[in-house]
C-alpha cells in the first residue's frame, strides 16, 4: 500500500513552479547560452521549458547515462583505493593510518571542489566544467605512475590532483538529471549512483589485474585512459535544458536558515565520516585478521562493490513510489550502521562474504537516496548545484578525518579492530538519529507521510 502524501507537505518539499519566480532578469529575447546550445526564450515559454521536466524520454535516460559514467568515475575511483593501500603499505612500509591519509585527502579533495563545480553548474557551464575535471583526473594518475615509492609525489598526484579533479566532475551532471526528472527523480538519481558500484569494481580489478603483468606504473596508467575514454562519452551525453543563473556567491545563505537544510547537512557529514571506514580498510581485515590473501582480499573488495549496484535503483524506485526519499534515506542509515556493528562479530572467511554482500547492500541503498533527499528539500532546481555543493564541501571535512581517525584507533589497539568497529557504527547511528530530525522538521510527529 502506498503511503499517503499529505499535500502540506508536499507542497513545503516541493513548490509548485507556478508559484516559483526565477532568481534572474530576462527580456523576451535574450539569448541565453550554455555549453552545449544557444536557446532564445520568452516569458510564456520559459517556465514552461524550465519548469516542466519532461520526467522520461531518450534525452532525459541519456543523462541519466552520462551521469552514471560520471559517478564511476568520480566515487568509483576512490572506492577502489583499498588495492592502492595495500601496495602502498607493502612499498613504502608506512603505518596504516599514514597511508590512508592518501586516499582521505582524494576524498577530502574531491568533496571540497563540489561547491565551485555545482556553482559553475548552475551557472550553465556544464561540459566544460566536466571536461576541465577529467583533464586534472588523468593528469593526476599519470604523475601518480611516474611518483614511484615516494610519499609526498603520491600524495600531491593521487591525493590532490586526481581528487580535484574528480570532484570538478562530479556535481555537474547531477543538476542536469535534477532538472529533466521530478515523478522519478529518485529513480533517476538513484540509477545514476549505480555507476560508483560499477566503478568501484572496474578500477580496482583493473589495477589488481594489470599489476604482476605490465607493473603499477602501467596498470595506473591504464586507469588513467579508461578515464579520459568515460568522460568524453558522459560530455557527448550531456543536454543540459535549464536557463543558467546568473554567477554570484558560492553559498546560498537562504539555505543555511532552512532546519531541514542544516540538519541534513549534519546527518550527511555523520554518515560520510564513518562511510569509508569499510572501503579502505576492509582489505586489510580480511588479510591481517582473517588471513587471507592479497589477490582475495582484492576479491573481497570488488564482492562488496559489486553488491551496491542492484540496491542503488531498488530504493530510487520505492522512494519515488510508496516512501519518499527522506523517509528511505532515514530507513537505511540505521541498516549500513546494523552491518558495521555485525563486522565485530566476523571470524571466519564465510562470515567475511557474507559481510562483504550485506555491507555492500546497504551501503548501496544508503547512498542511492542521499542526493534524491536533498534535491526533495530544493524547491528551485536551479540551486541543486550550490545547494548540494555545500553539504559536500561540509563534509569534506567528514571524509578527510574519517579514514585516519579509524587507522589511529587499530594502531593505538595493536592492530585489533574491534573499536574502531564500535566508533564507525556508533557515528552512523547519530547520522541516523539528525536524519530523523531533519525528516521531523518537514513533517512533524507524523509517520506516514511520503516525503
Amino acid at each position: 500500500m502506498a503511503i499517503p502524501i499529505d499535500p502540506d507537505i508536499e507542497k513545503t518539499a516541493l513548490p509548485e513552479h507556478h508559484h516559483h519566480q526565477p532568481d534572474i532578469n530576462t527580456t523576451p529575447t535574450t539569448p541565453t547560452h550554455t555549453d552545449s546550445q544557444t536557446t532564445c526564450t520568452t516569458p510564456d515559454t520559459e517556465q514552461e521549458d524550465d519548469f516542466e521536466p519532461p520526467d522520461g524520454g531518450l534525452t532525459a535516460w541519456s543523462q541519466v547515462l552520462a551521469g552514471c559514467l560520471i559517478n564511476m568515475l568520480s566515487w568509483g575511483y576512490p572506492s577502489a583505493f583499498g588495492v592502492y593501500q595495500l601496495h602502498y603499505r607493502d612499498t613504502l612500509h608506512l603505518p596504516e593510518a599514514q597511508v590512508s591519509w592518501i586516499g582521505s585527502i582524494q576524498v577530502f579533495m574531491t568533496f571540497s571542489a563540489c561547491i565551485f563545480s555545482g556553482r559553475l553548474a548552475d551557472a550553465g557551464f556544464i561540459k566544460s566544467t566536466i571536461a576541465c575535471g577529467a583533464c586534472l583526473t588523468v593528469f593526476g594518475t599519470m604523475m601518480t605512475s611516474i611518483a614511484g615509492a615516494t610519499y609526498w609525489q603520491i600524495f600531491l598526484a593521487q591525493g590532490v590532483c586526481t581528487g580535484l579533479g574528480l570532484g570538478v566532475m562530479f556535481m555537474p551532471p547531477l543538476a542536469v538529471i535534477n532538472s529533466y526528472f521530478r515523478a522519478k527523480r529518485s529513480t533517476a538519481l538513484a540509477v545514476a549512483a549505480t555507476g560508483t558500484g560499477i566503478g568501484s569494481v572496474v578500477f580496482p580489478a583493473t589495477v589488481q589485474y594489470l599489476i604482476p603483468r605490465v607493473g603499477f606504473a602501467w596498470a595506473v596508467r591504464c586507469s588513467g585512459l579508461v578515464t579520459a575514454c568515460v568522460a568524453a562519452v558522459a560530455i557527448a551525453l550531456l543536454r543540459p535544458r535549464l536557463r543558467p543563473r546568473v554567477l554570484g556567491m558560492l553559498v546560498d545563505w537562504e539555505a543555511l536558515r532552512e532546519g531541514p537544510y542544516v540538519l541534513y547537512m549534519m546527518g550527511s557529514f555523520l554518515f560520510l565520516w564513518a562511510l569509508y571506514f569499510g572501503f579502505f580498510y576492509i582489505n586489510a581485515f580480511a588479510r591481517n585478521i582473517i588471513h587471507f590473501s592479497t589477490t582475495d582480499s582484492v576479491q573481497l573488495l570488488l564482492l562488496l562493490n559489486g553488491m551496491s549496484v542492484p540496491s542503488r535503483p531498488l530504493v530510487g524506485f520505492l522512494a519515488d513510489r510508496y516512501m519518499g526519499p527522506i523517509n528511505m534515506f532515514c530507513l537505511t542509515t540505521p541498516l549500513l550502521a546494523g552491518m558495521i556493528f555485525a563486522w565485530t562479530g566476523v571470524a571466519s572467511r564465510a562470515g567475511m562474504y557474507a559481510f562483504a554482500v550485506f555491507f555492500g547492500l546497504s551501503n548501496g541503498a544508503a547512498q542511492g537516496v542521499m542526493v534524491g533527499s536533498l534535491a526533495s528539500l530544493t524547491a528551485d532546481p536551479r540551486k541543486m548545484g550550490t545547494r548540494f555543493g555545500m553539504v559536500c564541501t561540509v563534509s569534506a571535512f567528514a571524509t578527510l578525518a574519517g579514514p585516519p581517525t579509524a587507522g589511529a584507533i587499530i594502531d593505538r589497539d595493536g592492530g585489533r579492530y574491534l573499536w574502531a568497529q564500535v566508533w564507525a557504527g556508533a557515528v552512523v547511528v547519530l547520522a541516523a538519529v539528525t536524519l530523523a530530525g531533519a525528516r521531523c522538521a518537514v513533517t512533524g510527529w507524523r509517520v506516514w507521510v511520503k516525503v
